[in-house]
């Protein structure tokens, strides 16, 4: 899901450290005879090489279909900053149609990248990896995923999704960003913040539009046919799907509409397509954020010193909103203080976002309620200082608009915060968190209802391993349990005191995710049983 009124580009992990690293699959002919990992990335180096094709590659080329989905070695995608992750990594570009209903239509191209195993002796089916958003570049996440492991005893292959900053097109909009950095300092759910949000999307519509992109195009089942056709292309025979956040829909849609080949399903912060919508949202933030609150009263330090914490934060919800406050605060990392508003709508969702580390939130609003708004104020700025064309608004929105948002009214998301929130005032409850007049986005952004389609549980025996954090206010824990039923053949856990993401946050779920691809029928999840929450930053 998305981050704030619209995220900056990733500068820490996934619980707000600072991230503190800078920052080959063969061809059609090669797939026939080679069938290890090993033997394909050798094969790949030999491509990169530039030695010219084998007879039988020629001939399977020859033979391939017109427009049928091929991949083609290249090299590795450029970043902003330097990805160790990425210095052994074999690479090229998925080429398929924008549109599989228009076989004469216009193809895109993905960039992929192949991480090979750490282990000598790699298992044969390899770790596919679904980002999240959506609009995220799978590239950036990289590092995160060896951090963790992934790629141990397996090659790691991720993949650009399409419309992302490493796909052609890219269906990033520099006027969002633009409108974000401004945002920082105007009202979040203000009327006339709304105009430039919608002024800003309804620019790069047109703009997107006029280049010939069909919006359309851009949805989750195309996305899901994108990695189906990848393995396919790479002539992989099985294959492990790991998906986080907006992939966990990914990763579900994957499994329910082209399921051959998918070896296990891991979902991580798990966002259930049958289920998603804006209303949904405040489910989530009303879990995330109370068990936070929960947590500080288990901890006798921390109720001590921040009693009645949740009356705390909705009365300051309520003074914000009512009398919202200007200051002057530089981002986290550093650079040029700018103005910073913050009202109701924007403390909550910098709550939801993860934006304050989860273990300073009580400090947080308890400094806020007694005149100190540093930290909150710090996160807002964050905001200030976008990677103009970094993240792809295009995705987002043909995703949101067209199985998010259709089939609930204002009214539905309305009484959907009240019951998450019954202290908050209206004008904060009116708008999804993470997703803010989103509807108005929508009525502009004018993409097909896919709803029908894709709002459908997913119902298979693969083994499916489902991660969710407690303090998750994005994709709440609950719906990781949710989606499982509907899966008979899924281990669920539960994991105290993380947010979203938690693979990379938890070296116990990296153990447990490590056993389950090595036997999806004897998953080792002991060492969940002795987790806490971290005790919380108790401050004079």
């Amino acid at each position: 899901m998305v981050v704030g009124l619209r995220p900056p580009r990733r500068v820490a992990g996934p619980d707000g450290r600072r991230w503190g690293a800078a920052r080959g699959w063969g061809g059609a002919g090669a797939r026939r005879v080679l069938r290890g990992s090993a033997a394909v990335l050798a094969c790949w180096s030999v491509l990169l090489a530039g030695a010219p094709a084998s007879g039988a590659a020629a001939a399977a080329a020859g033979a391939r279909p017109a427009g049928s989905p091929r991949f083609e070695p290249g090299p590795c995608p450029r970043t902003a900053q330097p990805v160790p992750a990425l210095a052994n990594a074999a690479c090229g570009t998925l080429v398929v149609r924008e549109n599989r209903t228009r076989p004469d239509g216009p193809t895109i191209r993905l960039a992929v990248a192949i991480i090979p195993a750490v282990s000598s002796t790699p298992a044969p089916d390899p770790v596919v990896h679904l980002t999240g958003g959506p609009g995220s570049d799978a590239i950036d996440d990289a590092q995160f995923l060896v951090d963790a492991g992934l790629n141990q005893d397996r090659d790691l292959i991720i993949m650009a999704q399409r419309g992302t900053l490493h796909a052609q097109p890219n269906l990033a909009c520099p006027e969002v960003d633009r409108f974000s950095a401004r945002a920082v300092g105007l009202r979040y759910d203000a009327v006339s913040t709304k105009r430039l949000l919608v002024g800003a999307m309804g620019e790069c519509r047109r703009r997107l539009a006029a280049g010939g992109i069909d919006l359309s195009a851009y949805n989750t089942s195309q996305n899901a046919a994108d990695f189906a056709d990848l393995r396919t292309a790479l002539g992989i025979e099985r294959w492990n799907v790991y998906g986080y956040s907006y992939g966990t829909d990914l990763a579900l849609t994957y499994l329910r509409e082209h399921p051959e080949g998918i070896r296990t399903v891991t979902i991580d912060s798990v966002v259930p397509p049958q289920i998603v919508s804006l209303p949904w949202t405040w489910s989530s933030a009303g879990e995330g954020i109370n068990a936070i609150l929960g947590a500080c009263r288990d901890q006798p330090a921390c109720d001590r010193r921040y009693p009645d914490l949740a009356r705390t934060l909705t009365e300051q919800v309520r003074r914000l909103e009512a009398d919202p406050l200007t200051v002057r605060a530089a981002p986290p990392g550093g650079g040029k203080a700018v103005k910073v508003v913050l009202d109701g709508g924007a403390l909550v969702n910098l709550l939801v976002g993860n934006a304050v580390p989860s273990a300073d939130v009580p400090a947080a609003i308890d400094e806020l309620a007694h005149g100190d708004p540093h930290r909150f104020a710090a996160a807002r700025a964050a905001g200030s200082t976008p990677v103009v064309g970094d993240f792809a608004y295009g995705l987002t929105e043909s995703v949101a608009c067209g199985e998010w948002v259709p089939g609930t009214s204002a009214a539905d998301l309305l009484e959907a915060g009240r019951r998450a929130f019954p202290g908050y005032p209206d004008p904060v409850l009116a708008q999804a968190p993470q997703l803010p007049y989103q509807s108005a986005v929508c009525e502009t952004w004018d993409v097909p209802d896919r709803t029908a389609s894709q709002r459908v549980a997913t119902r298979s025996t693969v083994p499916t391993l489902v991660i969710s954090g407690t303090f998750d206010a994005k994709t709440g824990a609950r719906w990781g349990r949710f989606a499982a039923r509907t899966l008979p053949n899924a281990t669920t856990v539960l994991v105290p005191g993380i947010g979203h993401w938690v693979i990379p946050q938890s070296s116990c779920t990296q153990r447990v995710l490590a056993s389950f691809l090595a036997d999806p029928a004897a998953v080792d999840t002991e060492c969940v049983a002795g987790l806490r929450p971290k005790p919380f930053t108790i401050t004079p």
